[in-house]
């Protein structure tokens, strides 16, 4: 399963008239319609038009492990061929489950779409390698993930994204981690989106791999997003929109998917300035220069060293540290600390200073642009933390809730017909702290929520008619 509740929405209403839109660091753009770009409010939030001045990921491939990527306009030139490791109709540039597209393009979108008005990556210059797999196949997708990973680190691919666990941690998946990181590659993984009940998922909980929870626009840890010991990093992950395969060719989506894609992007900008250094050494600077926890603490479970900000590591890196050193410590070391009772829910980068009142959230728009040093974690690290996430409700716009949240109230718009069939409910999970212990064998691992059952998702609303 996944880790976005990717719930395309209908964007029936255009705003027209004079409204001028303001994007961080260029002028106002002419006013005629809201535009896909503006609804990108992560982008905004991260400064990505500044950075894209110095980089765009160029020479840089990531490696997608997912549902598979179609080769949707946005995306066109981005993909490289790749491999198939589902037994699914088709190949890896077919997308079993609407959600490899999408994480691709949170990663190397080009906007191209919709005559140039399209959704944008965080690192257009970036290439995309499309690994597809299938996690609903139980224990034999869990051992064709490892294979997924091992060719990955065979590649040309310098990162791995893996918005997608469960709660399988075997052997053939660890081992394939550290054939990976043996090859220089660098592996971000969502954390989940169960809240912070929910058992450590895997890979994201795996010695090696870079967990990753999701925020929202306050920069507070989401209610869905998983909390522990697996949290190393946070990125945005609340009301995403982004490009994605089906008719409309857009989507609005949140969870720790897209946060993880988000965090596999920004070490491709930073990564793509900086060649010459090793997987440790970006990890590194990403560590060192992400917004900590409000409360001045070096980590907590919630939203682990903090919100990547990768313009403060194009702009004022530090150092790098030692090539060969991996900077965060093997979870296992970590496995017996209890989470924080009192710990910050949210990421610092806001204020001018980069620390806040933990009841005030930050300014949105000043997250990743405080140049202020909110704590240096040079050769720290505890494994990760399982995120609070929840999808929240913006006019127009509606991103779809997890199966066992409350009923909504029925769209005033038609659904748009949708093409894939929708994902089982969530099982129940017993709650309680993160347990670090042997796999859990049984029955298929559980995996993250994608969306209620018997709900079609909508697609968000196209410029024009849906495409052929």
């Amino acid at each position: 399963m996944r880790a976005s509740s990717i719930r395309t929405a209908r964007w029936n209403v255009l705003i027209s008239g004079s409204l001028g839109l303001l994007l961080a660091g260029v002028a106002a753009t002419p006013a005629h319609a809201e535009t896909v770009r503006s609804r990108q409010w992560h982008l905004d939030i991260m400064k990505a038009e500044e950075m894209w001045r110095t980089s765009t990921g160029e020479g840089v491939t990531v490696a997608v492990i997912d549902s598979g990527v179609d080769p949707e306009p946005d995306l066109e030139g981005q993909v490289l061929p790749g491999k198939d490791f589902s037994v699914k109709p088709g190949d890896e540039r077919d997308d079993i489950s609407n959600h490899g597209t999408g994480m691709a393009a949170l990663i190397a979108a080009t906007g191209k779409s919709h005559g140039g008005d399209g959704a944008f990556g965080l690192a257009p210059g970036a290439k995309i390698l499309p690994i597809r797999v299938d996690l609903s196949a139980g224990r034999q997708g869990d051992e064709k993930e490892a294979e997924a990973i091992r060719y990955a680190g065979d590649s040309a691919a310098k990162i791995i994204n893996i918005s997608q666990g469960g709660l399988y941690d075997g052997a053939a998946s660890r081992e394939a981690v550290k054939y990976a990181l043996g090859k220089g590659k660098l592996i971000f993984a969502a954390v989940g989106n169960d809240g912070r009940h929910g058992a450590p998922k895997y890979p994201a909980a795996t010695p090696g791999v870079i967990g990753v929870g999701a925020v929202g626009k306050d920069l507070k840890a989401t209610e869905e997003s998983q909390t522990g010991l697996q949290v190393d990093l946070v990125a945005p992950g609340i009301d995403i929109i982004n490009a994605c395969a089906g008719e409309t060719g857009l989507c609005n989506t949140s969870g720790t998917s897209d946060a993880s894609a988000l965090a596999s992007a920004s070490a491709a900008l930073i990564w793509s300035k900086y060649p010459d250094w090793t997987n440790n050494q970006v990890l590194r600077v990403m560590l060192n220069t992400a917004g900590g926890p409000t409360s001045g603490a070096e980590r907590n479970d919630y939203v682990g060293y903090g919100m990547v900000r990768p313009r403060i590591a194009l702009t004022d890196p530090g150092d790098p540290g030692p090539a060969d050193e991996y900077p965060l410590p093997d979870l296992a070391a970590a496995a017996s600390k209890a989470p924080s009772p009192e710990a910050s829910k949210e990421a610092g980068g806001g204020a001018e200073d980069g620390k806040g009142d933990e009841t005030q959230p930050p300014a949105p728009a000043a997250a990743a642009d405080d140049g202020g040093n909110t704590g240096l974690w040079i050769g720290l690290g505890v494994g990760a933390a399982l995120l609070i996430g929840a999808a929240v409700a913006v006019p127009l716009v509606r991103s779809r809730r997890r199966a066992a949240a409350p009923a909504q109230q029925p769209p005033a718009f038609a659904p748009v017909p949708y093409q894939q069939t929708p994902y089982p409910p969530q099982q129940s999970q017993q709650s309680g702290p993160p347990q670090y212990g042997p796999p859990q064998y049984g029955p298929p691992p559980q995996q993250y929520p994608q969306q209620q059952p018997n709900q079609a998702p909508q697609q968000y609303p196209p410029y024009g008619p849906p495409r052929p």
